[in-house]
This record gives structure tokens, C-alpha cells and sequence, in this order.
């Protein structure tokens, strides 16, 4: 159950990692390392939900934000533009190339985004430091960015100039991909992977990909890293009801708000109900924490690993989990009633009223599926109102049967996205251990701790999308991770954002530990 790979540290290049490792222990590195960070965060780079309905790039002039940012880079990482192949997509992606001796070894493929959610105008005086100010306190880089995503950004750039310092040239081929609109759905970098990269290298042309995921924590006494090998999909129902207008002074018995209503309540009655299934990302976490963390509760624990044969033991571990909400919406498909409108204004009949259902779909599920289900959710509805009923181009009842309105179910925004494929764990997966045993590695170094024990890894599952959502034919090993213990989830996206300056040395560590035990591997 959740069998472990031994720590793996470089080899063929041990004298250079020792000397890095000794590098990273001082604190000339870590001033080095938060002013690095620190001057990324000083560089505002928002990107706001907005920019979805922007004018393309040379046209729209707030995407000339990035600009700045660009030219920060340059300055800070002088050995890294004068090494690596640059290439500019769609003017603010940033594509490095830092060429390997070997051309018939794939690729490695490190990803971040530049771009960071806006700061609320209204929030600024509850920051403990100005929001763009990239403060260091001693302990901590705060600021917007500090920790979602420039820190994944600033940690891959700076392993890679340390590594030039050293003189380090890379066997494998290593491809740095750094989008710009990741928080507002990525549609403005994806020509990174969907064109350049695809007409360039190819499907399946990458060894992995690493982008910002999970970390690791403590759980039940041990420390677990959980690196996604895998995202929920992603689907917005549009819910329109369309019924006469008129003057509200002889109103029929109820309006498209009144049905639309009586709708959505109909919805949030019957949630999807979340089912645990064996083999996926959800179920391989529960095994590795039933495995090793002996502190969880010990009836969990005895149910997970019973479960592994036992339908009934399944099913009883389920209703047990589902109690978490957390765990809840991790494990099953979920809703959210997130926006609503209709009427003009009072004393008219509203002709129209509509509102959006956000569904997180659940890895082992699909958008027809969930399509489906809310077709059945509302279908007995429209009969009830008389309406007729279209969803997703289908009509669901007879076309032009009389009626007292109508109900359209749509995709919203054109968003819907499959759960992204599952990436391979199994024990003959040489990405997946190789991975596992830097993380290992990397946490042993950092404390200077031996063994294989100090730390597990467990894959897991983001309920949220990144840009690898577009990176799905270049490789089937996509891990989500981020290498850190040090970021409170409660700031990220808001009000005090920051990382810790020792956490962060710990991520340009890991890095520079992947990129060595990369170019090393002889079984991929």
C-alpha cells in the first residue's frame, strides 16, 4: 500500500550539488534569494477576470503591465538570458530553452505564471506591509505574488542561474514556460503548448512536467508531500428562463424570477452525491495516510485499508469522509449557485432571468455527465411550469408545443474542461518516483536528516485548474508541486499574502535537485 521511493540524490553531479547545498545553507544565499523574490513582487503584475474580455495583446494596452516585469528578469538573471534561448509568445510568454548535450533524451518541462490576482483597492491599509512592497521582516517575503505563483516563477530562475554559476551544462534539453494570464483561465499564453511547443517537439515529447500544485504538511503525525497528478474538470451552467413581460399590476402567478428561483432551490435540494471510487487520485491519498500516518484516527485507518477489498468497508469510509466539507468537495462533483439576474426595474414583468451553476467535476466523472444530471434535476420543473425546455442544443421536450415560457440550459461561457488525465504512479512510473525521491532528497538536505522516512509522498487531486490544462499531449506526466510547507492557504488570493524566506530557499533547493536527478536518469 502506497509503497515509498528511496531518497534520491545526485550522483554523477554529487560535488556539484554539495557545493550548491552548502551554497543554500548560508545566509548570504537567502538575502540573495528574497531579494530575488522581493524585487518579482515590487514589479505589480495583475491580472484581473476582466482581462477574459480584453482586447487581443498589441492592441489592449494594460497587458503592457508585463513589460516591467520582463525587463526585471533580465536584470536579476543576467547568466539565464545570456544562456538559454528566449522566445516571446504572444508578446508577454516567456519560453527559456536551456539546450542538453543529448538530443535524444525528452525534454524536462518547468512551468510558473507571472501574472497575479489584483489586490482589492479597499484592503490595502489591512496589509501588515504595503501589498507590492515585496517587505522581508526577517522571517518572511510579503506581497502579492509572494506566494501564488512568483515564488514558483523566481525559484525556477534562480536555481537555474546558481546552476550557470557553477558551470552546470544540462545533458536533457530543459524548457521554462512562464504564462501570463494563468488567474484569468490562461487563454492568452496557451499558444506556449498548444502551438509552440506542439509544432516544435511534438505529442508526448516532454519527459514531466512540473507547474505549482501541492506541498507538504503534516498529517497524522507525519509529513506527507502531495504532489496533483491530476484536476478536477470544470463546467458552468447557464439557467435562463424567458416568460412574458408586461405591467406588474396584473402579474400571472409567477414570474422568471419566481420560476428561476424555484429552480435553483431545486439544485442546492438535490446536490450531486459524492461517490469514492478505487483508483483515483482521492483514493490513492486516503491509502498513503492510512499507510503512514499513524497518528490519523485509527478507525479511518482501519476502514481505508479494509476498503482496498471491501465494498461495505468502501462505502462506510465514505459516509464517514463526506462529513468534511473540505474532503467532501474533493472527493464527489460539486455546485455552486454563483451568479444571478433578472428584471429591469419594478413594475415590470421581468421577460428574463438567468443564473449560473459552477460545477467542480470530479476526476473519475465528465461535463456530459453532469450535463445529464441537470437535465434530470430540472426536467420534471419545466413540465411543472409549462415551459419548454432546450438544454445544450437538445430539445429536451417536443419543438413547438405550446407553452407559458421557456427554460435554456447552455454552457455559460464556453468553459467546460474535462478532468485533466490521470498521471501514472504505479511502481514501473520512473517520472513519478524520480519525483518522489527529489522531494525526498530536498527535505533531508534542508535539515540535514538521512533516510527515506522523513517524508512520504501521496499523490493527490487540485479541485482548480492551472495552465497545464494545455499541456495535456505533451507529456502524460503532468505533477502539480510546490515545494513548500511555509504558505498559510488563507492569504493566498488576499489580504497578506507572503512565504517564508527559509521555505523559499527550500524551493530554488528542489529545483536544483530536479533539474541534476533529471539529467542523470537513465530510465526515461
Amino acid at each position: 500500500i502506497c509503497p515509498q521511493a528511496d531518497a534520491l540524490y545526485p550522483d554523477r553531479h554529487s560535488s556539484l550539488w554539495e557545493r550548491l547545498g552548502n551554497d543554500f545553507s548560508q545566509d548570504l544565499f537567502t538575502l540573495r534569494a528574497v531579494e530575488w523574490l522581493g524585487g518579482a513582487v515590487r514589479v505589480p503584475s495583475p491580472v484581473r477576470k476582466s482581462y477574459d474580455k480584453m482586447g487581443p495583446v498589441g492592441v489592449d494596452e494594460r497587458w503592457e503591465a508585463f513589460g516591467p516585469f520582463h525587463d526585471y528578469l533580465l536584470r536579476s538573471f543576467p547568466l539565464t538570458h545570456e544562456t538559454l534561448t528566449l522566445t516571446k509568445v504572444n508578446t508577454y510568454g516567456l519560453l527559456y530553452e536551456w539546450k542538453g548535450s543529448d538530443d535524444t533524451l525528452k525534454p524536462l518541462l518547468l512551468a510558473a505564471h507571472q501574472d497575479v490576482v489584483p489586490v482589492d483597492p479597499k484592503t490595502v491599509d489591512q496589509w501588515n506591509y504595503p501589498p507590492y512592497s515585496g517587505h522581508y521582516d526577517g522571517e518572511s517575503i510579503w506581497g502579492r505574488g509572494s506566494a501564488d505563483d512568483k515564488s514558483g516563477l523566481i525559484g525556477i530562475l534562480s536555481s537555474v542561474e546558481t546552476l550557470l554559476e557553477k558551470g552546470f551544462k544540462p545533458t536533457r534539453t530543459i524548457v521554462l514556460a512562464f504564462g501570463f494570464d494563468e488567474e484569468a483561465s490562461g487563454l492568452q499564453a496557451s499558444d506556449i503548448p498548444l502551438s509552440t511547443l506542439l509544432k516544435k517537439y511534438g505529442e508526448d515529447s516532454f519527459a514531466l512536467l512540473i507547474d505549482e500544485g501541492g506541498g507538504f504538511a503534516e498529517i497524522g503525525g507525519s509529513i506527507i508531500a502531495v504532489p496533483a497528478i491530476a484536476e478536477k474538470g470544470y463546467f458552468d451552467a447557464m439557467v435562463t428562463v424567458s416568460t412574458a413581460g408586461g405591467h406588474s399590476s396584473v402579474p400571472p402567478p409567477h414570474t422568471s424570477i419566481g420560476i428561476l428561483s424555484r429552480l435553483l432551490v431545486e439544485f442546492e435540494a438535490n446536490p450531486i452525491k459524492p461517490q469514492l471510487d478505487r483508483g483515483t487520485p482521492v483514493y490513492g491519498l486516503l491509502q498513503c495516510v492510512g499507510q503512514h500516518a499513524k497518528g490519523f484516527p485509527a478507525h479511518l485507518r482501519t476502514l481505508i485499508k479494509s476498503s482496498i477489498r471491501s465494498d461495505k468497508a468502501l462505502r462506510e469510509l465514505e459516509a464517514e469522509l463526506i462529513k468534511d466539507q473540505e474532503i467532501k468537495s474533493l472527493i464527489g462533483t460539486t455546485q455552486a449557485i454563483d451568479l444571478i439576474q433578472g428584471g429591469v426595474k419594478t413594475n415590470a414583468l421581468p421577460e428574463g432571468a438567468w443564473a449560473v451553476v459552477n460545477h467542480r467535476i470530479a476526476t473519475q466523472s465528465s461535463v456530459s455527465a453532469v450535463q445529464r444530471r441537470d437535465i434530470d434535476v430540472l426536467k420534471h420543473l419545466a413540465n411543472e411550469f409549462n415551459l419548454s425546455f432546450t438544454a445544450f442544443g437538445s430539445d429536451i421536450t417536443p419543438n413547438g408545443a405550446p407553452s407559458a415560457g421557456k427554460l435554456t440550459l447552455t454552457d455559460a461561457w464556453g468553459s467546460g474542461l474535462e478532468p485533466a488525465p490521470v498521471t501514472p504512479t504505479d511502481e514501473d512510473s520512473a517520472p513519478w518516483l524520480l519525483l518522489s525521491g527529489t522531494i525526498k532528497a530536498t527535505y533531508n538536505a534542508h535539515r540535514g536528516l538521512e533516510g527515506a522516512d522523513n517524508i512520504f509522498v501521496s499523490p493527490g487531486v487540485m479541485s482548480g485548474n492551472t495552465d497545464t490544462r494545455y499541456y495535456w499531449k505533451l507529456t502524460p506526466h503532468i505533477m502539480r508541486y510546490d515545494h513548500t510547507s511555509g504558505v498559510d492557504p488563507s492569504t493566498i488570493h488576499t489580504v497578506n499574502e507572503h512565504i517564508g524566506a527559509d521555505d523559499f530557499v527550500e524551493m530554488v533547493r528542489f529545483f536544483t535537485t530536479l533539474i541534476l536527478n533529471v539529467d542523470e536518469t537513465t530510465t526515461f
